[in-house]
């Protein structure tokens, strides 16, 4: 059986349990996604995005 889920869930499972469990700071939450929000806005952008589906592929296979 092959399951689907979309990496945005994936990765808000990942913060939910960063924040629940290892103590971490809902404002350090805040700033990394800032970060991210700000870095897809440059010339990074397209190489994190294959580096992000390539590593999926890999998961995937």
């Amino acid at each position: 059986m092959t399951v689907s889920l979309p990496l945005v869930f994936v990765l808000g499972a990942v913060t939910w349990f960063a924040i629940k469990f290892l103590g971490v700071r809902v404002w350090v939450v805040v700033v990394i996604a800032l970060f991210g929000f700000w870095l897809s806005h440059t010339v990074l952008a397209p190489v994190i995005e294959s580096g992000t589906r390539s590593g999926v592929d890999v998961v995937n296979r």
